[in-house]
């Protein structure tokens, strides 16, 4: 896809760096990550990121080439990706796991209409909870261990972060803190639980 809509991906990019470098103007320190999604193949996002890195210095040196330090990632959301996650380092600065996508990929079931059925799956103790809430973690979270461990065999730095809802669910962060992270990495939560942690705080 992203080969075909370069132009939508590349206006984005256009717009993280004019934010950045206005940042920079006021004074403040930023270094963007720019995150490809649904990457499968190198191929794939080598032909991204070039498109992602000409497009930022083209708007860097159209704003007098400030020092901006940005980054290109990429979102692990694909098993393909996963397992060939060492292929993919190469042309990554930091991964990023879509653990809603990678559960719906790995599993293969749709989040938008496995409700019904996974409510049995629990029941049954198929599942024992829902594996969009809580990280299934011999077969999802292998994948993770998997990339993790194939990534930073090829550059061992690298940093990894978790984009999701499970990055909000105490049981599924078990993986993160003990497999999948180091201090440098980071978690989002997602939106539905950003959403219950504010309506905690606020109960608080």
């Amino acid at each position: 896809e992203m080969c075909i809509r370069d132009r939508i991906y590349n206006m984005q990019v256009e717009a993280i760096i004019l934010a950045a470098i206005q940042c920079s103007k006021e004074g403040l320190v930023v270094s963007p990550e720019i995150m490809i999604p649904l990457v499968g193949k190198r191929s794939e996002l080598a032909l991204a990121r070039e498109n992602a890195v000409k497009t930022a210095e083209r708007v860097l040196s159209e704003n007098g080439n400030p020092s901006i330090a940005y980054h290109v990632g990429t979102m692990i959301e694909v098993p393909r990706a996963a397992v060939t996650a060492d292929q993919i380092a190469h042309e990554a600065d930091f991964f990023s796991f879509g653990t809603n996508d990678l559960t719906q990929m790995g599993c293969g079931f749709s989040r938008d209409d496995s409700g019904p059925f996974l409510k049995r799956y629990a029941e049954v103790g198929i599942y024992p909870r829902d594996p969009f809430s809580t990280l299934d973690q011999d077969g999802v979270g292998e994948l993770i261990r998997i990339a993790v461990r194939k990534g930073r065999s090829t550059k061992p730095g690298l940093k990894m972060g978790i984009c999701g809802e499970h990055g909000g669910d105490p049981d599924s962060c078990l993986l993160y803190t003990s497999d999948a992270a180091d201090e440098e990495d980071s978690v989002d939560l997602g939106g539905r639980r950003i959403i219950k942690k504010k309506k905690n705080m606020i109960r608080t």
